[in-house]
């Protein structure tokens, strides 16, 4: 704590100089120093405190997001969801693929009752980064609280994916609002293409069975005519859900009829686009953006990679002055592409593209974009068992991270890494950072995971009754969670551990 202390006594000395300065001739030091404090005052949960001292910061540097999501943070340990809502939002009105301001926004909706809507969000977030497991845990209990809101009567809904075409431009409106509006516009744009119940169930997979249950379930008058917890009407809720049924069987649909009417039907509007105006790029890139959002949503990789693709070459043809933030967009398309083939298993081309969204972060300055870049890069060494690679770029990471959640998985999968190439007193060192980082937040599953990193890797080195300790620990935190599973795998893992003790 040194370091910090001398920070915040920084603060102290440097206040008076900044009342007499003007804004912009105050110490570049005094914002981080406030920053520093607030977070600091955070950890130390005492929250109104680390308000004021992010106030301060603010007030210097108006336009800091990581600032705006430090004062969420506190806003829902006091009890003001609103005002988190409305921080978190400020942190994404520059950059709305700011993922640390999405997970606030989702968490603020959560603690508001607004449970859909915080799904959408947690979503989004997932798509961003899939490797963060607090996006993962948000899917999870706003699902669950969904779920509870509707009653005994459950909803058995198993819709994965980015739901973000639900939000467009719904983002400031209320769920019900939202969810009608969508409704009408479905209406009077969307013509519904007839299909027999044996296509549409060939369509929908595992979703026909929740379209059915949720069918049956607008038949119950008196349920319909309910409230969730967070006051929005069940029957609003349950149309919601099957509009994004249907706008997944549309899709499949239309990527299924494909042949010569289709070609020439393109091939026209593209000749009457071009005789009649140039494209809009902004309309063009919304639209296309959803086009991929939709067929990635709904499990269609090689489609949503074939569409991004196009758009990327479409980008490409665009001058700086017709999309200010074009550099931006393209890494962006990078790391979706990058994505995608890696869950197509191509992790040479997935590495270029990730690649090329490293530079592209670098050359814009855009510190969450390097971020995201170097977590995938490390991502997909790690998907194909190249560990020494994944740590070399998840190293990288650990400089431009802010504690939290983040670094916590960071520390374990560096450390896992290390634990795979048999490197033990590494992987024990990240692991009881992880497990350090994972207190400080309080987050019970990962300080498991870390737990069982550090206990593994005793166990590697011999430390039998430190392994035990650990062990017996993750074991307390996974009962604590009720995880049947993890359970059942310390358990087992601490008896072999304790067989290495003298008899």
């Amino acid at each position: 704590m040194p370091k910090l202390l001398y920070a915040i006594e920084n603060v102290i000395t440097q206040m008076s100089d900044t009342e007499e300065k003007p804004k912009d001739q105050q110490p570049k030091g005094v914002f981080s120093n406030l920053m520093a404090e607030g977070d600091w005052l955070y950890s130390k949960a005492e929250y109104k405190k680390a308000i004021s001292s992010y106030a301060s910061a603010l007030a210097i540097k108006p336009e800091d997001k990581t600032c705006y999501v430090g004062r969420s943070r506190c806003y829902l340990m006091i009890g003001q969801p609103q005002n988190a809502l409305k921080d978190a939002e400020a942190s994404l009105k520059e950059d709305k693929f700011f993922f640390k301001g999405l997970y606030q926004k989702a968490e603020a909706l959560f603690c508001m009752g607004e449970f859909e809507f915080a799904l959408v969000f947690y979503h989004r977030g997932k798509k961003l980064r899939p490797q963060m497991q607090e996006f993962r845990l948000g899917i999870q209990k706003a699902q669950e609280a969904i779920e509870n809101s509707v009653g005994s009567r459950s909803v058995k809904l198993k819709i994965e994916g980015d739901l973000t075409f639900l939000q467009k431009d719904q983002e400031n409106t209320q769920p019900i609002a939202a969810i009608q509006n969508l409704t009408k516009q479905k209406k009077k744009t969307t013509q519904k293409i007839p299909k027999s119940e044996k296509t549409t169930k060939q369509l929908l997979g595992e979703f026909y069975t929740d379209k059915k249950y949720l069918e049956n379930l607008l038949k119950d008058e008196d349920l319909v005519k309910g409230k969730t917890k967070g006051g929005e009407r069940l029957q609003d809720v349950i149309h919601g859900y099957l509009s994004y049924i249907d706008s997944c069987t549309e899709f499949r649909t239309q990527e299924k009829a494909t042949g010569a009417q289709e070609k020439e039907r393109k091939e026209s509007q593209d000749s009457k686009r071009r005789k009649d105006a140039p494209l809009e790029p902004a309309p063009l890139l919304l639209e296309s953006l959803d086009n991929i959002d939709a067929a990635l949503t709904c499990g269609n990789t090689e489609g949503g990679l074939k569409k991004a693709q196009e758009l990327m070459k479409t980008v490409q043809g665009w001058s700086e002055k017709e999309v200010p933030n074009k550099k931006e967009v393209l890494a962006n398309l990078h790391s979706c592409i990058g994505n995608a083939l890696m869950d197509l298993g191509d992790m040479d081309k997935a590495i270029e593209h990730h690649q090329k969204d490293l530079e592209l972060a670098k050359e814009c300055e855009l510190p969450d974009a390097m971020c995201r870049a170097l977590e995938n890069i490390g991502r997909v060494y790690a998907q194909f068992g190249r560990f020494t690679q994944a740590i070399e770029f998840w190293e990288k990471v650990i400089p431009l991270t802010h504690g939290g959640l983040e670094q916590t998985w960071l520390f374990h999968e560096i450390g896992w890494c290390h634990l795979k190439l048999d490197r033990h007193q590494d992987a024990r060192d990240y692991g009881v950072r992880s497990v350090a980082a994972a207190n400080e937040i309080a987050d019970e599953k990962w300080q498991m995971n870390a737990n069982v990193l550090v206990a593994q890797s005793e166990l590697k080195l011999g430390n039998f009754e430190s392994s035990v300790s650990h062990f017996e620990t993750a074991l307390t935190q996974a009962k604590l969670q009720d995880d049947s599973s993890a359970m059942n795998a310390i358990q087992k893992a601490l008896d072999e551990a304790k067989q290495h003790f003298p008899q």
